[in-house]
């Protein structure tokens, strides 16, 4: 086999091929995983919403509502026990994440006090901020049974009633931001 020459436009056309050969291979593989991925991102909400909810027997997501707050969209998921609101998932967000956004399913009840909460999704640091999930600390336990009418949602250094992660100020703030900005909406009219 002969060697080519080595020129502009053969140095074009061999680019041209790997390129578009590796951006249909990427395409491919997007479309194949698309389906997965949403459906693991579905099953992870539906998780959520039983874990910070009391027994319910109606489908929360297909009763789901919206409420607009800050730019971004929070979402109420209303379980009710024989036709009786029981709680309401919301998931909520923040962008005061020490490395971007977090999203939170929060539990609140009618009063208004806090069932439970899930951590969603973050990218906070690992062996840090990630300590928000459960399973990694006891950071969230010391909001269930809260009404955040009388706890303040803020960490004690901000005088707060809320002990921060260690070395994590920046992640605990902002999981208390995501945190009040649910329990907020979910009392100027989220509460259906």
């Amino acid at each position: 086999m002969a060697k080519k020459e080595s020129t502009f436009s053969n140095m074009v056309i061999s680019l041209s091929v790997i390129t578009l050969t590796a951006s249909i291979a990427l395409g491919f593989v997007y479309e194949l995983t698309k389906a997965p991925i949403a459906a693991a991102k579905y099953a992870a909400k539906m998780k959520a919403i039983n874990e910070v909810l009391p027994a319910y027997n109606n489908l929360p997501n297909e009763e789901v509502y919206k409420i607009a707050v800050d730019n971004d969209t929070l979402y109420f998921y209303p379980a009710r026990e024989d036709n009786k609101l029981v709680g309401t998932a919301i998931e909520t967000f923040t962008k005061k994440g020490f490395s971007g956004n977090i999203k939170l399913m929060v539990g609140i009840l009618p009063d208004g006090t806090i069932n439970d909460i899930v951590v969603l999704e973050h990218k906070e640091t690992p062996g840090l901020g990630d300590k928000m999930s459960k399973g990694k600390s006891d950071f969230s336990l010391q909001f269930h049974g809260k009404n955040p009418e009388n706890f303040n949602l803020s960490i004690r250094k901000d005088g707060g009633d809320v002990d921060a992660i260690t070395a994590t100020t920046i992640s605990s703030r902002a999981y208390c931001d995501a945190v009040k900005r649910a329990y907020n909406a979910y009392m100027k009219g989220g509460n259906k």
